[in-house]
Order: C-alpha cells, then structure tokens, then sequence
C-alpha cells in the first residue's frame, strides 16, 4: 500500500482544475514519469512556486471543487509520480475523485467548516498529517498545533486503495 502520511502542501484556493493540475499539452506524454516536472506548473496562486513548494510534500490540502475541469487521468497520475497520494478537500470533481481511487490513491472529503479551521491554524507552518485507516481518523500537526478528525470511505473505495488501484484489484478478483 502507499504511504499516505506525511508533509502537507497547501493549495489556498477553490476549484483548482485538472488543467492547472497537468496542463493539456502535456497529455500526449506516454509515461507517467515525463509528467512529474509539470505538476500545477500552470497553478496561479499568490507565492506558489511548484519547484520549490512540491518536493518532500506527500498530501495535499486544498478548497472546494478540487479537480473539476475535464476527466482525464493524467491529474492523478501526476500527483502519484510526485509522491502526492492524498488530497484532503471539502468537495471534489466526481470523476476526478474516482480517478483517485482507481489509481489507489486517497481523496478525502472535509467540511468547509474543518477546512476553514485547518487552514487557520496550519497554513505557513510546516504540518504533517497521518491518515489512520483503521479508525477513519486523520490527525494534521505542526510544532504548536493538533487536530483529529474523522473521515469516511465506502467499502470499494478501501479495497481500491488496499490493492493499489483499480487494475490491481480487479486482477486480484478474476481470473486472466
């Protein structure tokens, strides 16, 4: 399974779009790893610069409508080539979040109340978060700061990310 734990980058902004994700000229890359050095490139957000901002980073905490725009699954696939497996927001693009999922990575509904709060109390700080499956809990910290909430998955959406995504599972599942 990836690791979904660790250093948090914060993207202030609502409906950030799978073209600010990976922009579309990029999509006629063949591998996921010719994708890596392109990542939110084309995000515009006051002080955001992606080469310095994204390394050593591994969940993402954002605004509203996270991944709206077009369904494709290259935006997936370049927060996986990055190390970036989680994505904690108060609301997502359906099919990018099933995208998420069938790639075996983790997306996370907040309220917009404990995304308020996150962001007051974490943003400009160096925060970590630890997702702990067995309970449904997730705990953000800084050097002055602690906050536990819960979160839900269904069923299908754990098995996903316990195969490591969509392919793996259904391989696990019927035979070839």
């Amino acid at each position: 399974m990836k690791e979904f734990n660790g250093p948090v980058l914060f993207l202030d902004r609502s409906d950030i779009n799978t073209d600010e994700i990976i922009p579309a000229r990029y999509l006629t890359e063949i591998t996921r790893e010719a994708l890596k050095p392109h990542l939110f490139e084309d995000l515009d957000l006051p002080g955001f610069r992606p080469e310095k901002d994204i390394p050593g980073k591994k969940v993402i905490i954002s605004r509203e409508n996270f991944g709206c725009g077009s369904s494709r699954e290259h935006a997936p696939w370049a927060l996986e080539v990055n190390g970036l497996y989680t994505v904690l927001a108060p609301g997502f693009a359906r099919i990018f979040r099933q995208n998420m999922f069938n790639c075996g990575l983790l997306a996370v509904d907040l309220s917009e109340e404990d995304c308020r709060e996150i962001f007051q109390r974490f943003a400009g700080t160096e925060a970590n978060c630890t997702i702990h499956f067995d309970s449904s809990t997730l705990e953000i910290t800084s050097l002055e700061n602690r906050l536990s909430l819960t979160f839900s998955l269904s069923k299908f959406e754990r098995d996903l990310i316990q195969a490591g995504g969509w392919v793996d599972f259904a391989d696990s599942r019927y035979e070839h």
